[in-house]
């Protein structure tokens, strides 16, 4: 037990200021009653005093009956004194908040805390998960424990900031196969979720008062850590289509991008305005961030590759996540960062953390380099594929021409828009009164769009629980 107690050599006999430290940690509650503490000589150790000033301390305690001496056994928190609860602060400082510090608590209601979540109900139509279930948690337990245990003491020393090399090599032979990704293991760089790339893509390239091109709607946690930058964020709307590039405007030094799955709406950006986006940015300039989140799931024809793998300038930057596809308690996520800006997202990755865990990246190489990661993958595939399929069949039987459906191309969820006009919180509240959870697509406008939506995602449903909840909210309709 460690116990902070100030002593001074001016002003009391240094015995009463052991004394009154103790004293006051009683009466504040941090020792509860019949607690025992530390022994003299323990205490006389820690304070750096001799064992006599510790010794006067408990008998001036034991004279008041703050403290019982048990013989043989130690020193207790008198058993009649009453439980405390630590002293409350006389008045609360007003400290001063940087601009980021303003920003960040302005945003608070904005941000996707889980405590403010909805209460599930029977059938909740969750977004942003994954099907934790179905992941081989004991086959990545013993590669995880082999690791550990075979791992030599200089291993766990600090790591390079860039992460892994043996990940960052698993990680580019994968995004070179599966999304036509171009780049090699020195343009890797491994970060604590996709969340901490877009901290660092902000830190680095944006400026206070930057004009920032984001796509309208949006993911959140991009337009917030942008705004808490002092970033002008000018909307470029969306339709079924994605991104419209000619909306683009004339002058920003960055736009960000979710071509493959648009968060939150779903659409695929086709290949004539992948390029035409390209063009743009060459003529202004500009930096593209391509986030991937959910680039692993397509279902219809061929998927399109990567924004990245049509890049011959080097100019985006390429996000993805381990989040959507393992599990979300991992943290790790990579970004591939042009050559040029190398050096300065691995100064700036140092700077934030030093390194990711390293453990974590050796299992997940390994989970990668002997093909558990694309078995796992397939297995995500074709469970995803059931629970679209049964969520659009539900969709036809229930809700028919009622709805409009939006981003069942590829990810894992869809948007729903009503053909009639209608409240979108209504609609929610009559859907949880059918024991159904559905989430509105407003939250997610800058500017407040001129149609309901609800975002409906299924990776954590089973094919009944989806027919049974859609059944339900075609009621709510």
């Amino acid at each position: 037990m460690e116990l902070a107690i100030p002593l001074t050599k001016t002003g009391e006999p240094l015995f009463r200021q052991v004394y009154l430290g103790l004293r006051q940690a009683i009466l504040a509650g941090n020792f509860s009653a019949g607690e025992r503490l530390p022994s003299s000589r323990d205490l006389a150790e820690q304070l750096g005093v001799s064992r006599t000033v510790a010794l006067l301390a408990y008998d001036q305690l034991l004279a008041e009956g703050f403290v019982e001496g048990h013989r043989g056994s130690g020193t207790y928190v008198s058993a009649s004194l009453n439980r405390t609860r630590p002293r409350k602060l006389e008045k609360s400082a007003t400290l001063r908040l940087s601009h980021f510090g303003s920003a960040v608590a302005s945003a608070g209601e904005a941000i996707d805390f889980p405590s403010r979540q909805p209460i599930p109900l029977r059938y909740n139509f969750a977004f942003g998960r994954t099907d934790t279930a179905v992941f081989p948690y004991e086959a990545w337990r013993r590669i995880l424990l082999r690791h550990a245990r075979e791992a030599r003491v200089r291993e766990l020393d600090y790591g390079p900031a860039v992460g892994s090399l043996a990940l960052r090599e698993a990680i580019a032979a994968h995004l070179r196969r599966s999304r036509a990704v171009v780049c090699d293991p020195s343009e890797v760089i491994i970060v604590n979720g996709s969340q901490q790339a877009l901290d660092l893509i902000t830190r680095v390239l944006v400026e206070r008062g930057d004009n920032v091109a984001i796509e309208d709607p949006q993911y959140p946690g991009a337009r917030e850590v942008l705004r808490s930058a002092g970033a002008r964020l000018i909307p470029v709307p969306v339709d079924r289509d994605g991104l419209n590039p000619a909306k683009l405007p004339e002058q920003a030094s960055l736009v960000f991008v979710t071509p493959s799955h648009q968060f939150p709406t779903g659409a695929i950006l086709p290949l004539a305005r992948r390029l035409a986006l390209l063009e743009w940015a060459r003529r202004k300039n500009a930096v593209i961030v391509e986030d991937d989140y959910d680039g692993e799931f397509h279902y219809e024809g061929r998927p399109l590759e990567s924004l990245q793998g049509l890049d011959r300038e080097g100019r985006i930057v390429y996000l993805g996540t381990f989040s959507r596809t393992i599990f979300p308690a991992l943290r790790i996520g990579y970004m591939i960062v042009p050559k040029s800006l190398a050096s300065a997202f691995t100064a700036a990755k140092w700077l934030s953390d030093l390194h990711s865990a390293t453990l974590e990246q050796q299992t997940l190489a390994e989970f990668i380099h002997t093909g558990m990661y694309e078995r796992h993958l397939r297995r995500l595939r074709r469970r995803n594929t059931a629970r679209r399929d049964a969520l659009l069949e539900a969709i036809a039987t229930h809700l028919g021409k009622r709805v409009e459906v939006t981003g069942d191309g590829s990810g894992a969820h869809i948007v729903l828009w009503p053909r009639k006009r209608i409240s979108e919180e209504t609609l929610i509240d009559r859907a949880a009164a059918q024991g159904v959870n559905v989430y509105g697509i407003s939250q997610f406008f800058l500017k407040q769009p001129a149609q309901t939506g609800l975002i409906l995602g299924y990776a954590r449903l089973n094919e009944q629980e989806i027919r049974e909840g859609i059944r339900l909210l075609g009621e709510a309709l």
